[in-house]
């Protein structure tokens, strides 16, 4: 009986599988920024070359 309690202990402290897990929200995250920075940095860009466009007709 002891033995069942003690390979359960075991299998119930294991953290590797968090681990993954914050690693994957971790991730996410920085690809959330990623594609925020981009879609800012694109409208800006995009306003930049209008004005170009308008300052040359």
């Amino acid at each position: 009986m002891l033995a069942i309690y003690n390979r359960g202990r075991k299998l119930l402290s294991r953290d590797t599988g968090a681990a993954l897990v914050e690693y994957g929200l971790l991730v996410a995250l920085i690809a959330v920024v990623c594609i925020l920075a981009i879609t800012d940095l694109g409208t800006t860009i995009r306003d930049k070359f209008q004005e170009v466009v308008n300052g040359l007709t």
